[in-house]
């Protein structure tokens, strides 16, 4: 395992070279879809530096030199008030990649450690994620485990 690579708190400035992974990401496992996007990479990267910049969503990147090759988002999720105080909030994991050429170095734990660390600081009460197959044995190494009851509606579009 390497440790030739630095993780921190992604900001607005890396909004472009986030969204050119996460086109690399969608692609890498197209799904059926088109060979060629359809949406402007002009599109998620003025999505991701808005939502970096008002701290609705939260990212952690992970650089070697000066080249971002890895990153995670988490969006906070708040609970609504009850008298009880189990209102903390939740944090959904998402669009967690690493670059080929850096996988299995430890960037992809060390990703989550660093976002696991600021939600626990933040007294987040759960997070939760949809893994795909690839990443889901990085979960459970990391400690995730399918909830005892989760049902979903897919909404079909």
């Amino acid at each position: 395992m390497t440790t030739d690579f630095t993780v921190r708190p992604a900001r607005p400035a890396d909004a472009r070279r986030l969204a050119e992974l996460r086109w690399a990401f969608k692609q890498e496992d197209p799904e059926g879809q088109p060979p060629a996007p359809e949406r402007p990479l002009e599109e998620a990267e003025l999505w991701i530096r808005e939502r970096l910049g008002n701290g609705r969503w939260l990212a952690w990147v992970a650089e070697t030199g000066d080249d971002v090759c890895g990153h995670v988002f988490l969006c906070p999720v708040e609970r609504v008030p009850e008298p009880y105080g189990h209102d903390t909030p939740i944090g959904y994991v998402t669009n967690f990649f690493v670059t080929p050429p850096h996988r299995n170095k430890g960037i992809g734990s060390a990703l989550l450690e660093a976002l696991e660390l600021h939600a626990r600081r933040a007294e987040f009460d759960t997070l939760i994620v949809w893994p795909s197959d690839r990443s889901s044995p990085l979960y459970r190494r990391s400690g995730y485990q399918p909830p005892e009851e989760l049902v979903e509606l897919p909404l079909d579009r």
